[in-house]
C-alpha cells in the first residue's frame, strides 16, 4: 500500500538546493528497475499548524528548483522505515516544480 500526502493548502518552499542522493561509498544512487539517478531536495512545509523540514527524493532529471522558491510536489509519498532499532519516514515524489508565478527570493 502506498501512502500519499495531500499538499493542497500547504506552502512548500525549497530550503536547500537539490543534491545527488549518495550511498555509503559516495556514489550517486539510482532507482531500482529504471537506473534513473536519485536526488534529494530539502524543503519546508508550512500549514496552519506550523512548519516541518523534510527531504524529498526524486528520480530522473535533477529538479529545476532552488532555495527560496515555492514549489509544487507531484504525488508526495510517505514511506515508513525501521532499521537497526531506528525508524522514521522517508518522502518521495514524482517531481518538484516551481509554483506558477513564484520566483526565488
Amino acid at each position: 500500500m502506498k501512502l500519499y500526502v495531500d499538499t493542497k493548502g500547504k506552502q512548500v518552499t525549497v530550503s536547500k538546493d537539490p543534491e545527488s542522493k549518495n550511498d555509503q561509498n559516495g556514489n550517486q544512487r539510482s532507482e531500482k528497475g529504471t537506473g534513473r539517478l536519485m536526488w534529494a531536495t530539502q524543503v519546508i512545509v508550512l500549514d496552519e499548524t506550523g512548519g516541518e523540514v523534510i527531504s524529498i527524493t526524486t528520480a530522473g532529471e535533477k529538479p529545476g528548483v532552488m532555495v527560496g522558491q515555492l514549489i509544487e510536489v507531484e504525488q508526495l509519498e510517505a514511506i515508513p522505515w525501521a532499521t537497526n532499532g531506528r525508524n522514521g519516514v522517508a518522502f518521495r515524489a514524482i517531481s518538484l516544480k516551481p509554483k506558477a508565478g513564484s520566483a526565488a527570493k
